[in-house]
């Protein structure tokens, strides 16, 4: 009873463990291939329990999601003569298990075909641009032609690069003090342009002001005199109509005035005449008939 309890034990173990060297699971994320002996067998896709012959035929699972490919930042000279570093990433996925495992074999084997690849198509594609065009004009439209590129070529390793970009791109150590240096002094040049042309502008703002002003005080002059020359005749007018009226007052009103003038307080003027000068007549006492 023992030996026949143990014999039914040992057949349960052995069929367990050739059924579990038989059988393997693909879950959603995986592909695989299935090979016999070294020589391929059959592509396996689709998400399950598969079979295969134990100890003869062996199983290789790869990824069936998108994977990312990071680059170490390298160095590129532009069209115009510029260097720049440029640090790229790449997004890319396995399209043939079968001829990446036969290619590269694994995901380091690939990440190393990708980085001779993408860093080749990028130095020769960045090659024929400016500066100018790959840091902010056809940034998109370089890397969409690299993708295609790099796309042709890693066909040949079952891989399919779906996008490349570049995270940063700066210029070298070296570079950044004199194009810093060059950037002052365009930014000083465009400065000073901007002063000199102020200040020829204010020059022009003065010279027209004083001329304005000249042209100004000239006019303001001439009416003034104008102005007095109408009152001067019109005051002569004035003195002609009194004198005819009645002269002998005419003249005793502007010796008045000449007394003011002459003898007033504050003139500061001294004046030694006789007192029967006929500039003292209205002076002197009246005469004695």
């Amino acid at each position: 009873m023992n030996k026949k309890l143990v014999g039914m034990i040992v057949i349960v173990v052995i069929i367990v463990v050739v059924l579990s060297a038989s059988l393997f699971t693909i879950d959603e994320t995986e592909q695989a291939i299935v090979t016999q002996l070294g020589k391929f067998i059959k592509e396996v896709k689709q998400p399950g329990l598969h079979f295969k012959i134990p100890l003869i035929q062996a199983v290789h699972k790869f990824e069936a999601r998108v994977l990312e490919y990071d680059a170490a930042a390298a160095k590129i000279i532009t069209d115009d003569k510029k260097h720049l570093v440029i640090d790229n990433y790449a997004r890319w996925k396995i399209i043939d298990p079968l001829k990446f495992y036969q290619t590269v074999g694994n995901e380091f084997g690939a990440q190393s075909r990708l980085d001779d690849i993408v860093f080749s198509e990028m130095r020769e594609e960045l090659a024929r641009h400016t500066l100018t065009e790959i840091v902010s004009v056809n940034r998109e439209q370089l890397m969409k032609r690299v993708a295609e590129q790099c796309n042709k070529k890693a066909a040949d390793y079952g891989i399919q690069v779906i996008d490349v970009r570049i995270k940063r791109a700066d210029l070298p150590q070296e570079v950044t003090y004199s194009v810093f240096d060059r950037m002052k002094a365009e930014r000083q040049r465009i400065a000073k342009k901007y002063r000199s042309e102020g200040e020829e502008e204010a020059v022009k703002i003065r010279a027209q002001t004083d001329k304005d002003k000249t042209i100004l005080l000239a006019d303001s002059y001439m009416e003034a005199e104008k102005t007095k020359g109408e009152g001067d005749a019109e005051a002569l007018r004035i003195y002609a109509e009194a004198y005819e009226k009645d002269p002998e007052f005419y003249s005793f009103v502007r010796t008045l005035e000449a007394y003011e003038k002459s003898l007033g307080e504050g003139t500061g003027t001294t004046i030694v005449l006789p007192f029967d000068s006929e500039f003292f007549q209205y002076f002197s006492p009246p005469k004695k008939e």
